[in-house]
């Protein structure tokens, strides 16, 4: 990919695209998703299946890689780009949650792993030999308080012994790595409240069965989601990513580049539904008249438009924050929860304007209202992200 014309890359991550150049690429993941029909996220969806043959395409095209840098395989292109890649996905009808993670993992590595981590792991994964989609972080008992989780890392020699459970934690199975949150000091021990947690690259290929285990849960939507039992487990140290102790950090900008592109992804689900609902307004006819024609149905499809043009305008200055290195945890937040608000909004005016059809799979406007409800719940729940903006926003007095 060019630099643009100014010739200058951003201060953070990635090189700086032109608007025509995120157009280019808009055109290319659209006609490679043109080859992923309707038909084909059904019978993944009916059989609780993984889009293999999906992922393999992105990966082929480069798309997977793109936050990459050159040096180690990729693309060397920035997180607005990502979120333009997953947001053309999901307004062609797909699903990018089969591999989104590997994008907003990336950052954790690029930031604070060590050079001979970034080339013992980084050429494979932009390759495609190695898949990096699992994120182990949130368990039972402490859902999105995340500085209260009781996976433990102890460490004896050259290895740590890791004991604990992660519930959540989508496509393990289909990974070969997973990035995992533990804690390495106990909390009472602790400095501070956020000190104490450390990040592993874990390698689950080879591990002992009975020290790794992996349950599927199945839920309303073909997430591959499951639950990590890990008893004693050995991980290299070397494995250990930057400094001990210092891990929840690391993962706050993983968690920022998580939200920004599920809200990219969500801003794609709302075009896609925008655009069902238009042209089916435009040519079913009820009582003589296209029902179009109909405030009651024009002024929902409208709304929801409205809505999602605002949100995309969020995403792009939260993506722009994030490759510029800037503080973007307000932008990143707000973001998130304009998105999956609109979207939601979309998918039930969807549902409204085509009626009964709609419950039939063969519109597939049920599964993507399946699929795109999920994000007002994950990764931070729409209240959550209001505690946020009130207490580090506002000044208010913290809620919880």
């Amino acid at each position: 990919m060019r630099v643009d014309g100014s010739g200058k890359t951003g201060t953070g991550a990635g090189i700086v695209v032109s608007d025509a150049e995120l157009d280019l690429i808009r055109d290319s993941v659209r006609a490679l998703c043109a080859g992923f029909p309707g038909e084909y996220w059904r019978r993944h969806d009916r059989e609780r299946s993984y889009p293999a043959e999906f992922v393999a395409a992105l990966t082929a095209a480069g798309y997977l890689a793109s936050l990459v840098p050159e040096e180690y395989g990729g693309s060397g292109l920035g997180l607005r780009v990502a979120a333009t890649i997953l947001e053309e996905i999901h307004r062609s009808g797909c699903n990018g949650a089969a591999c989104h993670a590997q994008m907003y993992i990336m950052g954790t590595i690029l930031r604070h792993g060590t050079e001979l981590q970034k080339k013992c792991w980084l050429p494979a994964i932009a390759a495609g030999e190695l898949r990096l989609q699992a994120f182990g972080v949130t368990e039972p008992g402490s859902g999105s308080d995340t500085l209260s989780i009781r996976t433990t890392a102890t460490r004896r020699g050259d290895s740590y012994f890791i004991s604990g459970q992660k519930i959540w934690t989508s496509r393990a199975e289909y990974s070969d790595l997973m990035l995992l949150l533990a804690r390495t000091t106990p909390r009472e021990s602790a400095r501070k409240r956020t000190d104490g947690l450390s990040v592993f690259l874990v390698d689950m290929r080879d591990a002992d069965a009975s020290k790794l285990s992996i349950r599927p849960i199945r839920t309303m939507l073909n997430h591959s989601t499951t639950e990590v039992f890990l008893d004693g487990l050995e991980v290299p140290a070397a494995n250990l990513i930057g400094d001990e102790g210092s891990g929840f950090r690391y993962i706050l900008d993983g968690m920022n580049a998580e939200r920004i592109l599920i809200a990219a992804e969500c801003v794609g689900d709302a075009r896609w539904f925008i655009g069902k609902a238009s042209d089916y307004a435009r040519e079913r006819t009820v009582f003589g008249r296209p029902i179009g024609q109909n405030q009651g149905i024009q002024f929902p499809i409208a709304r929801a438009y409205v809505d999602a043009e605002a949100a995309a305008l969020m995403v792009r200055r939260a993506a722009d924050k994030f490759d510029q290195g800037k503080t973007c945890g307000e932008d990143a937040n707000i973001a998130k929860l304009l998105a999956s608000e609109a979207s939601w909004q979309a998918a039930d005016m969807c549902m409204q304007t085509f009626g009964g059809f709609a419950f039939a799979e063969d519109y597939d406007i049920e599964r993507k209202f399946r699929e795109t409800r999920l994000y007002r719940v994950a990764p931070v729940s729409s209240n959550l992200i209001l505690c946020y903006v009130a207490e580090h926003v506002l000044g208010l007095p913290r809620s919880y």
